[in-house]
């Protein structure tokens, strides 16, 4: 886990995060928010865990996307009193009692507790495992830059608030939410063997999804669920959808 920690300040930085992100920014009050911010198309381009910190709101996000979102962020900061940091804060995580000053994952209570300070890394818990059981995303791996987040889960996790008014991409995440049902998304399928992740998923020949994350003889992958019957292949690996 490699995590950058950005922080903002200035009198606008919640107004200003609130007409972003897909989550109520009010939810810092209870402790950490999970959230995404995306495209006008409503498109993945981040996620990220928001915490308050004084008079601050500090942004953890995978080093990965830090460098782009920095960027994305100060270009919709325009004259508002917002200030962008990047921040030496370390994250450490772990499951189990938690650590006095730790903030609970707020995706789901098998992710155990964030705690943020000098001091980085975890307690070696199988968080693959635990990912895998729950049907939790990862940056960088199921989410990617083509993802809709309603077919990620983020309703599932916490990730999203459809009370909360406008954001950017607001008006295709409503439209997804309202359908009857999604046609596409992530689910917990049992594998046979193994293949690399991204391995293209197959049923009777036909294109039915992609395989990511494995363990433990279940892994996660995104169907499409009017293929998803009976057994699928991925590479030599067999997989199985039970709804």
């Amino acid at each position: 886990m490699t995590r950058n920690i950005i922080e903002i300040t200035g009198s606008e930085a919640r107004s200003f995060l609130q007409g972003l992100v897909t989550n109520d920014i009010a939810k810092l009050e209870q402790g950490l928010v999970y959230a995404a911010i995306l495209t006008p198309q409503g498109k993945y381009l981040a996620d990220f865990l928001l915490l308050p910190w004084g008079d601050a709101v500090l942004l953890d996000v995978d080093a990965s996307l830090a460098p782009g979102l920095m960027q994305r962020l100060g270009m919709y900061k325009l004259r508002a009193d917002v200030t962008l940091t990047p921040s030496d804060l370390k994250v450490r995580r772990g499951t189990g009692p938690a650590p006095e000053g730790a903030f609970a994952d707020p995706r789901h209570p098998d992710m155990g507790w964030r705690l943020y300070g000098t001091e980085g890394g975890d307690d070696g818990t199988d968080w693959d495992a635990i990912r895998v059981a729950q049907c939790i995303p990862e940056t960088g791996v199921e989410l990617t830059p083509d993802t809709f987040i309603l077919e990620a889960g983020f309703e599932r996790l916490n990730g999203v608030d459809f009370r909360k008014g406008c954001y950017v991409g607001q008006e295709v995440a409503a439209r997804m939410k309202h359908k009857t049902e999604l046609r596409k998304g992530l689910a917990r399928v049992n594998i046979d063997g193994a293949a690399p992740v991204g391995t293209p998923i197959t049923a009777d020949g036909k294109p039915a999804g992609t395989l990511f994350t494995q363990s433990g003889g279940q892994a996660i992958a995104y169907l499409r669920f009017d293929r998803a019957k009976g057994p699928m292949q991925a590479e030599d690996a067999t997989v199985t959808y039970t709804p």
